[in-house]
């Protein structure tokens, strides 16, 4: 599996706001209805971080309507291996 972050922005007016989270909620998805939410510090965007397969399968999570407008980011950790000189990328 690879974790992917997933930002479904939005308008930031009352209307679409109230609209984009009717969206993500009405969607049945599960990873949606776990989505969290910029809006009420004023950043209109759904955030989520998903385990799937592909960016593809990443892709398919958000809403048709909402996937023009969405960034899919993959993610990775780093370690410091033992004695500090070398960084390399955790589990790869």
């Amino acid at each position: 599996m690879t974790r992917f972050l997933l930002e479904i922005p939005h308008d930031s007016d009352k209307v679409a706001c109230n609209r984009a989270i009717r969206i993500v909620l009405e969607s049945g998805s599960h990873f949606l209805s776990n989505a969290d939410w910029g809006c009420l510090d004023g950043d209109h965007r759904a955030l989520l971080v998903v385990d799937v397969e592909s960016r593809e399968e990443a892709q398919a999570i958000v809403p048709p309507a909402m996937r023009a407008e969405a960034r899919i980011v993959k993610l990775n950790k780093f370690v410091i291996e033992p004695g500090g000189r070398k960084i390399r990328q955790q589990g790869g």
